[in-house]
């Protein structure tokens, strides 16, 4: 199979994206299939993964469509920027606040 998924992405991507010079893709093919590995500017990560990672979604369908007309499985991965941190639920904030309360309490 020829490089159609990647040449796919890029577009879609580009597009997408305020640094479309910043895109970086790598394209790996092994017994599993191709695993398409996708880098942006770290300011466009949003426009990207999209609201509940939406877009995301989106383009993974794409690329399996594409896949499946080539008779091989595509999946992509999204590398998450350096020094990223990802958002702790508020559940666990709930959480913790509660214990703090019952530690400060244990302490009177």
């Amino acid at each position: 199979m020829h490089d159609a998924d990647k040449e796919f992405l890029e577009y879609v991507v580009k597009a997408l994206v305020d640094n479309p010079n910043d895109v970086k893709l790598d394209r790996t093919v092994d017994e599993m299939g191709v695993l398409i590995s996708l880098t942006v500017n770290p300011a466009d990560m949003g426009k990207i993964i999209g609201r509940m990672g939406n877009t995301a979604k989106a383009i993974r369908t794409l690329l399996r469509i594409i896949g499946m007309k080539n008779n091989a499985r595509v999946n992509l991965k999204i590398n998450e920027p350096e020094g990223s941190v990802r958002p702790v639920s508020t559940s666990s904030n709930a959480t913790k606040t509660v214990d703090q309360a019952m530690e400060d309490l244990k302490g009177i």
